[in-house]
């Protein structure tokens, strides 16, 4: 991990849950987890010291000493710039509205499948990213952040605006072979169903997970290098 990693801290009273957890984090590029705590006393004790060290925190509803929605508004009180993710069992419409309301950044229901932890870790990255680069919004660039964040969308508008470089016709045939795919696939891959180059096909790859309709995740394989595979969300 380099210095720019986002950091970590797992509230889960279940450690073969935190380990999983942990460990889908930390295939995700510049995430590492520097903190896991089995009680809500050790995690305030915790951020009490570390707050600034903490990106993000992943929240269950359910500690043995304390309740997880408790957790979470105290947080929020106390440390208003942690983004939080609710990870739990716990699907009643009271305990997400609740949550909501708390401004989680994302509520994942147990069993929490890798493909949709990288897609919260890749929204976040992207977030992050774009908030530090800029200074202000503009009312486009607010909307996509929050139309992404609200309801993901796993189709092409032909009215999105794209960004130089990316051309709308290779961009459909990208995006129509990943439709036609039964199983993710690598840059090489739809490289070969497309005809473009591979590094082309990595680079339409890579915007449409910025853009929120693909989620890219890490496959280590048995030896070398871990490959990035990609399917629509």
């Amino acid at each position: 991990m380099t210095d720019r990693s986002y950091k970590v801290l797992i509230i889960e009273d279940d450690f073969r849950v935190a380990e999983i957890n942990r460990h889908f984090i930390e295939q995700a590029p510049d995430f590492e987890v520097i903190k896991t705590c089995y009680l809500g006393k050790d995690a305030l004790e915790f951020l009490k010291d570390h707050s600034d060290q903490v990106d993000l925190v992943l929240l269950d509803a359910y500690i043995p000493d304390v309740l997880g929605l408790e957790l979470l508004w105290e947080m929020r009180k106390e440390y208003r710039l942690i983004d939080i993710v609710m990870i739990t069992a716990a699907k009643e419409v009271e305990t997400i509205q609740e949550a909501l309301k708390g401004g989680v950044f994302d509520y994942l229901i147990k069993p929490i499948e890798q493909a949709r932890m990288q897609q919260m870790l890749s929204r976040f990255r992207q977030e992050r990213v774009l908030l530090k680069d800029k200074t202000e919004l503009s009312q486009d660039e607010l909307d996509r952040q929050l139309n992404r964040k609200i309801r993901p969308d796993a189709t092409l508008d032909p009215q999105d605006k794209l960004p130089k470089g990316i051309d709308r016709l290779t961009l459909e045939k990208v995006f129509k072979a990943l439709q036609e795919s039964t199983q993710a696939q690598t840059a090489t891959g739809l490289s070969s169903q497309t005809g473009v180059s591979r590094s082309t096909a990595r680079r339409y790859l890579e915007y449409l997970v910025t853009d929120g309709k693909v989620v890219a995740e890490l496959d280590y394989g048995e030896v070398g290098r871990p490959e990035r595979r990609y399917r629509l969300l």
